[in-house]
């Protein structure tokens, strides 16, 4: 039987940077031989991050957040697959809030408060964290190193892929109000050269994360 990966967008737009990069990972890890198990975020049912309700903390529910919305068939699906494929576009220099809410709850179900055994997840699942910015992706390195290094303790081995500098829009000067903060000739030219180069490193790194 076929490995299971679970794909997730934390970001909004669709066939765009973030929502690109992911299809393509889990392109990778469909030649793999995986099955993929994809989720939006942002067309799910109402949902939150932590309530900090400790139910998680009862042995009867160990490593299982019991808070039952639009996120629970996300967290089920995760604790049962064998790898993660997560993406996200950084707003004011942080992953959305949406991304916040999932990776709360993914973290803290596994959370014990034990200094033995700080992590009671029995399930490691590789994944695969990647962010989009408009900003240089230089700017993000102790961001997404904190969050890698979380996920490698409370989800399983995490590898990073940050799309920087990215093309946010088709049509620059349509905006209502210019955004002279960015060349929309330079973007256009990334978005043509460096960003498929990044597509093809997202295609590779999901299917390593299938077959490593």
């Amino acid at each position: 039987m076929g490995k299971k990966v679970v794909v997730v967008n934390a970001g909004p737009r669709r066939g765009w940077n973030t929502d690109m990069l992911i299809s393509e990972a889990a392109r990778g890890a469909e030649s793999a031989g995986a099955e993929i198990v994809r989720f939006d975020l942002f067309r799910l049912e109402k949902y939150t991050g932590c309530i900090s309700c400790f139910g998680c903390k009862k042995e009867a529910n160990k490593g299982r957040c019991i808070c039952r919305d639009g996120l629970t068939p996300v967290l089920d699906a995760i604790r049962e697959a064998d790898g993660l494929i997560i993406g996200s576009p950084n707003y004011l220099s942080n992953l959305t809030a949406s991304f916040r809410a999932l990776y709360e709850r993914l973290i803290f179900q596994s959370l014990t408060y034990n200094t033995e055994t700080p992590c009671c997840n029995a399930h490691p699942v590789p994944a695969l964290l990647i962010m989009t910015s408009n900003a240089p992706d230089t700017m993000y390195a102790g961001l997404l190193e904190s969050y890698r290094r979380t996920m490698n303790m409370f989800v399983g081995p995490t590898r990073v892929l940050v799309s920087g500098d990215t093309l946010q829009l088709k049509d620059y000067s349509k905006t209502d109000w210019p955004w002279s903060m960015f060349d929309p000739e330079a973007k256009q030219a990334r978005h043509e050269t460096v960003f498929p180069e990044e597509m093809k490193k997202a295609y590779e790194m999901g299917a390593d994360l299938v077959q490593g």
